[in-house]
């Protein structure tokens, strides 16, 4: 499994919007239809990649969003 995550490491740089733009025209591609096989699994494996990146976005922003509210929420607000 540790070869998937070097794979990923290319588009690491990618915002959210750039991976989510670029996810979305693979999808569009492979939803067009009629092309081979080999670049339709390419394409997948693209998806993939750039699904991943989306989800590390959203798993880091949903982090952010935690720690904020724990921090204005205070030791002291429990009640």
């Amino acid at each position: 499994m540790a070869d998937q995550q070097s794979t990923v490491g290319a588009d690491d740089s990618l915002g959210y919007e750039q991976a989510r733009d670029a996810l979305l025209e693979v999808v569009r591609r492979l939803e067009g239809g009629g092309i081979p096989l080999e670049e339709s699994l390419a394409l997948w494996e693209r998806g993939e990649e750039l699904a991943k990146v989306c989800q590390r976005w959203l798993d880091g922003a949903r982090a952010r969003l935690d720690a904020a509210l724990a921090v204005e929420e205070g030791p002291g607000d429990q009640g």
